[in-house]
């Protein structure tokens, strides 16, 4: 199992470090080079290729995982879908009454935090 762990955490790091790479890249060049709009685009969401591979990282992971960590980071998933759609919901009624406008770049810590949560509940309930 350690092997597994170190593993994942070798190929997450990889692509996460691809990730940063390609984001600063991606920032210099739109503030500088590219004044097409449509190369724009794509030089804006160029950082998204490491992030898919960083899905698939975590998919792999996993699949390596036993029975009950499975049903574990199941629930925590569950919690956090769960959460996000809540709160997403819950903030763009606020919206409607003057709340201020939030990025989309805000759904990915929320649901990051409330995986950790359930993460931690699941946890607790198996052990």
């Amino acid at each position: 199992m350690e092997q597994a762990k170190r593993q994942y955490l070798i190929e997450f790091l990889g692509a996460l470090g691809v990730y940063f790479v390609l984001l600063m890249l991606s920032i210099w060049l739109l503030a500088v080079y590219v004044q097409n709009d449509a190369l724009r685009a794509v030089v804006a969401v160029l950082p998204m290729l490491p992030c898919i591979g960083m899905c698939w990282v975590v998919l792999r992971a996993l699949r390596r995982l036993d029975e009950m960590q499975r049903q574990i980071q199941l629930e925590a998933l569950g919690f956090a879908f769960a959460g996000t759609a809540v709160i997403s919901l819950t903030y763009g009624f606020l919206q409607n009454v003057g709340a201020p406008d939030i990025t989309m770049f805000a759904v990915w810590p929320v649901m990051g935090v409330l995986w950790c949560l359930g993460l931690v509940l699941a946890n607790r309930r198996y052990r």
